[in-house]
């Protein structure tokens, strides 16, 4: 586990120079590889590679990167770990003059036996790297299927840069970034920037399963797929599994023991993340029953009621027998965290779940240097409530004409939520769901707006968005397209449920979920393995009917039998409870002075960025108590705390 840099520099730039430029940008990401360093230069062709390892598999000088081919034509930087590499090393035989026993050099010989092409979709890892071929002079980009594994690019006043994280390309000496508003737009929807856009103009994210070319003297990367989500998906509903439920639970774990015990592999401690739910505990269980010791795991708990998920990691800890850690978090943790929250993330970044997840991984990081992490079973298997509700939702109004809808949820937001409180309060848990709760006339108003949709996909857009017309928000800003709002790029999969579970395969497992675990364990030189996104496992998943994975108004159905396989069912009869935080209260305390800094009108109107009026009203509301809108309020905070960070750091002038 790595970071990786590098440039193109057209012409023939003096070596020093180059030199000096890929130096700044390796720098920056010493928490990613705080083992080893190493620069590669070919001044002639003006190309510079930088490289910083985290060894974790062959700890020798043998696995020093860049790294170049025994052939001497190839040079590679590379991020990530080939979990197969044995296989493909035994599939390429003696016959290579092997020097050490890391993935990079596997990596590098199949490439120069096989080519990039044909290497790729026999990989199984998260990996990203930057490639050059010295003879052809191509510069190749590839990342891995699922998007574990972050890689950036773009031109930038003449000269092409890439990265692992953005904080590498802007400190390229002569850097000049301009803010993307479109993409601003995007976040403050999302409350993360989708890929391929980045924050900055010009500047990109490499999409998952796919591979960037650039010949020397090119302009434009040509851009392929070698693994799309979405073939994988029509290919699991057009074969799907022919044996029966207790055939496929079988297989599934089968085939989840082998993703787990390949991430197994390391030459340094090993621990995994335990929250007690579904997920995580599939994977720790499935780690417990091929260790020979017991597990390192770890767990962060909340003094605050409805947050705290560690007495049910400590029982499970306590049945599978694990070495358990817990930290509970306070708002003091919060406040001490939030420095660091845009300098990792180095975009705006609006999941306050990133705090938790940074100080679990703080914590892992003093006793392991790899963590195993339960992510993207609720993607996988039908796992998220928001599924559930979407559905179940449409199939109560989908029938009513959209106008009456649209007059209904008039009439329901002229009466001030504070009205509602009063009248809904008498009925106490009688009400359904998210009105079951404090201030059910603020949950009221937003249930009511997402269901002015004129489509299921639409029901949902609504129920993921943040802010509903962000481009209203942000000046001179045009919310780019993506799978939520175009129908084309998502399959026909005769389900609204399977829909919402590919859009998010697609967009918020890569660039929120994926995004928060990369930057938090990266950060402090922890490298974080996901077992349920080895890429068997997700076309496997979408080959089982939807109806074996979800069932009235329950999901991940799969993993349930499992983990009743290993832990007893009580432990686990509980509702989800995610990983958040309780932003709604830090804002309206500690956090209240540095939040209110943020966005003062007078700091909003100089930026000249966003519309002061709308913002202000949230957060008097928020202060208030009349609404919760600090889901809302965290996105513009990270935007600004991420602005004032970009302005403050060297060539600050060039900065948004």
């Amino acid at each position: 586990m790595c970071g990786l840099c590098g440039l193109i520099e057209p012409g023939v730039p003096a070596e020093s120079d180059l030199r000096h430029a890929v130096g700044r940008m390796n720098d920056t990401l010493v928490h990613r590889g705080p083992d080893d360093q190493g620069l590669w230069l070919d001044p002639a062709a003006g190309v510079a590679l930088g490289h910083r390892r985290l060894s974790i598999l062959d700890l020798s000088p043998l696995g020093h990167q860049p790294m170049v081919s025994h052939c001497g034509r190839y040079v590679l930087a590379f991020n990530g770990e080939i979990y197969n590499y044995p296989a493909l090393r035994r599939d390429l035989g003696d016959a290579v003059p092997w020097r050490g026993h890391s993935d990079t050099e596997v990596l590098l010989a199949s490439i120069s036996r096989r080519g990039v092409v044909a290497t790729l979709p026999q990989l199984n890892g998260m990996f990203a790297f930057a490639l050059w071929d010295r003879q052809e002079r191509r510069l190749t980009l590839a990342r891995d299927r699922l998007g574990e594994k972050p890689l950036y690019y773009g031109w930038n006043r003449g000269r092409f840069l890439f990265g692992s994280e953005l904080k590498a390309l802007t400190a390229h000496p002569d850097w000049q970034g301009t803010l993307d508003r479109d993409a601003l737009a995007a976040y403050l929807r999302l409350s993360y920037v989708p890929a391929p856009h980045s924050i900055y103009q010009g500047i990109h994210k490499l999409e998952p399963g796919t591979y960037a070319t650039l010949d020397q003297g090119q302009q434009i990367p040509v851009i392929r797929a070698y693994w799309t989500a979405r073939e994988a998906v029509e290919r699991g509903l057009a074969a799907p599994f022919s044996g029966s439920r207790a055939q496929a639970l079988d297989a599934l774990e089968s085939l989840l023991t082998d993703a787990v015990g390949l991430r197994m592999h390391a030459d340094v401690p090993l621990g995994a993340f335990l929250s007690g739910g579904i997920d995580s505990t599939v994977v720790v269980a499935l780690m417990q029953a091929q260790s020979t010791k017991p597990v390192r795991t770890f767990s962060i708990g909340f003094h605050e009621a409805g947050f705290d998920e560690a007495p049910h990691a400590r029982q499970v800890a306590a049945h599978l027998g694990t070495d358990h850690t817990e930290l509970y978090v306070t708002a003091q943790h919060g406040i001490e965290t939030i420095i660091d929250l845009p300098r990792l993330w180095d975009e705006p970044f609006g999941d306050s779940s990133q705090i938790p997840t940074l100080l679990v991984s703080r914590m892992a990081r003093r006793d392991v240097t790899v963590c195993l992490s339960g992510d993207g079973g609720d993607e996988l298997f039908g796992g998220y409530s928001r599924y559930l509700w979407t559905r179940d939702t449409w199939r109560r109004i989908g029938w009513v004409p959209l106008g009456l809808r649209r007059a209904l949820a008039g009439a329901v937001t002229a009466i001030a939520p504070g009205t509602w409180d009063r009248l809904l309060r008498p009925f106490g848990r009688l009400l359904p769901g998210p009105l079951a709760i404090a201030n059910p006339g603020d949950r009221l108003h937003k249930a009511i707006d997402v269901l002015t949709g004129d489509s299921p996909e639409a029901l949902y857009l609504r129920m993921v968005s943040h802010w509903n017309d962000p481009a209203a928000l942000v000046i001179g800003a045009r919310e780019p397209a993506s799978v939520l709002t175009d129908p084309a790029r998502r399959p026909r999969t005769g389900s609204i449920t399977e829909s919402m579970m590919f859009m998010d395969s697609c967009l918020y497992l890569p660039d929120d979920i994926l995004v928060k675990v990369d930057r938090a364990s990266m950060g402090v030189g922890l490298e974080a393995r996901v077992p349920l996104l080895d890429h068997r496992v997700f076309e496997f998943a979408w080959s089982l009917p939807l109806r074996w994975k979800v069932r009235g108004r329950l999901g991940k159905l799969p993993l349930r039998h499992i983990v009743e396989r290993h832990v007893p069912r009580a432990l686990m009869d509980r509702p989800k409870m995610g990983f958040g935080v309780p932003i709604e209260h830090w804002l309206r305390g500690p956090l209240r002075d540095w939040a209110e800094a943020l966005l003062a009108r007078d700091r909003l109107l100089a930026d000249g960025i966003l519309r002061p009026d709308p913002i202000r009203a949230k957060w008097e509301e928020h202060l208030a108590g009349r609404r919760n809108w600090s889901y809302y309020l965290w996105d513009l905070l990270m935007f600004q705390a991420w602005l004032d960070a970009a302005r403050a750091a060297p060539s600050a002038s060039r900065r948004p």
